[in-house]
């Protein structure tokens, strides 16, 4: 698949509100705003300590006739977007926008054979967040697969990006697979629940007070759930969805965690989350 790993590198909401988007994810992890509007669209910027972390969009009007809602996505680096969009053609998945130069770069927006949506970024205009920041405040901390058919879904991704699997000695192994990159663990999958209708890729966002994050969520109008259970890389975690009803999660300290039990599902999220992931293993991401 051509020079170095494939991580993601790229974040972007689409939205029905890019302006009250804006203002909700300023506040709840602290992002700043840029704007970067090509001709005749609006694109607002997200930077974390002045660095672009993700891209807010309109959620195009046609798409919405289609039954599109808002919703992240993540852009995975790739040395030639045109060559990995004819392999993922070829492993059974689905091209929504073919190969195009945009704002962001050469990209194309597709889906793994079933349907969770994703995009693909030429890496040479996309790098990828640093390993010695991903525990920084406003940066993506990990990625999670709800997956219809965990086995092949995670065979796909293994196959068209050369990730692979994670040895979680854990015997929830067979339920839950962490994913790594280049010697990095980033990413788990695990099979969806009945409740959620459609594979997707959840995206987890650092913050520094979990709590605090959680309330901000709430006061602007959109809902959380924390998870009772400390991670094992001594974090906690929240599902989210914005008022528009973008799904996010939220990982960071808590200052009065409670002691009870793993929170197993919040509003069809049924998800045992980064709970039986191994500590990352970190690789060089150049």
């Amino acid at each position: 698949m051509g020079i170095g790993p494939a991580y993601f590198t790229w974040y972007e909401l689409f939205t029905t509100d890019v302006t009250a988007a804006a203002a909700f994810y300023g506040d709840v992890v602290g992002w700043g705003t840029t704007d970067a509007s090509p001709s005749g669209r609006r694109y607002v910027q997200l930077t974390a300590a002045e660095i672009p972390m993700a891209g807010l969009m309109e959620l195009p009007e046609e798409g919405r006739k289609q039954g599109a809602r808002p919703r992240w996505m993540g852009y995975v680096g790739v040395a030639d977007v045109s060559a990995t969009v004819d392999r993922i053609r070829r492993l059974g998945g689905a091209v929504y926008v073919p190969p195009a130069d945009t704002n962001i770069g050469r990209i194309s927006v597709v889906a793994d054979p079933y349907t969770a949506a994703f995009g693909v970024i030429e890496r040479r205009q996309a790098a990828p967040q640093r390993l010695a920041d991903d525990r920084k405040p406003g940066r993506v901390g990990w990625h999670e697969l709800f997956a219809a058919d965990l086995k092949n879904e995670v065979a796909f991704y293994c196959e068209l990006l050369g990730w692979e699997k994670a040895d979680t000695k854990s015997h929830f192994v067979d339920a839950y697979v962490a994913l790594s990159a280049g010697g990095q663990v980033m990413a788990g999958a695990f099979k969806k629940g009945p409740a959620e209708q459609d594979p997707f890729w959840l995206f987890y966002f650092n913050v520094e007070d979990l709590d605090g994050a959680v309330e901000r969520v709430k006061a602007r109008g959109g809902r959380a759930s924390c998870n009772d259970e400390e991670l094992p890389s001594g974090l906690w975690v929240a599902h989210c969805t914005d008022p528009q009803g973008a799904a996010f999660a939220l990982q960071g300290k808590r200052a009065h965690a409670p002691k009870v039990g793993w929170s197993t599902e919040w509003q069809g999220f049924s998800s045992r989350g980064q709970m039986v992931t191994p500590k990352p293993t970190r690789g060089s991401a150049d």
